[in-house]
């Protein structure tokens, strides 16, 4: 929720500021913002911002699982209830953490060489764009990702078969989670890069599609109907 009201409190020029592209005079969060895409200091504005957006949009798919496994963890204590919940997520979040600081670098070196726009951190060309959405429309369609959706799908069959008790197996049922989350939805995560990283829209776009295919009945096969999409999407983007 945090994490959501940051991303909606901040204007479009401070959000490009805060991925370094904006003017470097401009603060955010009480950081300086730098404008070489190969400097340190734009990496941990843009590490930042990152991180603050994967967990914007990838807690609220998994809440379900977090919270299933609050319930019937018997752990003697509240305190080590609350422990558990916190490993479960704090791990599940590190898996997409770490992916953030993947991201910040391909969007450094695409910035630097000139294929993204410094004022929307989108792809400026037509061909990059459509086969982005070309490589995600085919990634919906193999057994990796239908794998890793149907591990997404039901917590309740996730917890009964990854389940191990104390701190230490909270901890590694949720960074299990998060690497089938990311085997799940990393095809998606990079068509930021075509609608616009800091585009509240796309983002909130993406959320929703990934909490629907997580929690939709597997039958619905929505991975399938998600390839059609950025099928046409691909071929508009490429013909426009």
């Amino acid at each position: 929720m945090m994490a959501w009201i940051w991303l909606l409190s901040m204007p479009d020029a401070s959000m490009a500021d805060m991925a370094g592209t904006g003017m470097a005079d401009m603060p955010m969060g009480g950081m300086p913002m730098a404008i070489q895409p190969l400097s340190p200091s734009y990496f941990l504005a843009a590490f930042a911002m990152w991180s603050i957006m994967m967990v914007a949009m990838m807690l609220p798919s998994a809440a379900p699982m977090i919270l299933l496994h609050a319930r019937i963890d018997r752990a003697t204590s509240h305190y080590a209830r609350l422990l558990h919940s916190l490993m479960v997520m704090g791990s599940y979040l590190l898996i997409w953490i770490s992916f953030s600081a993947i991201a910040v670098g391909a969007q450094a070196l695409l910035l630097h060489g000139g294929y993204l726009s410094a004022e929307t951190l989108s792809l400026g060309g037509r061909v990059g764009a459509a086969g982005l959405l070309l490589v995600a429309a085919l990634y919906e369609l193999t057994p990796a990702k239908h794998r890793c959706l149907e591990n997404c799908q039901s917590p309740l069959i996730f917890i009964h078969r990854y389940w191990r008790p104390g701190a230490r197996g909270a901890f590694q049922i949720g960074m299990r989670h998060g690497l089938y989350c990311l085997g799940c939805c990393w095809a998606l995560m990079l068509l930021l890069f075509v609608g616009g990283v800091m585009n509240l829209a796309w983002i909130a776009f993406f959320t929703c599609l990934v909490a629907a295919q997580k929690m939709a009945p597997p039958r619905w096969r929505l991975d399938r109907w998600t390839a059609a999409f950025l099928f046409v999407a691909a071929l508009f983007v490429a013909l426009r």
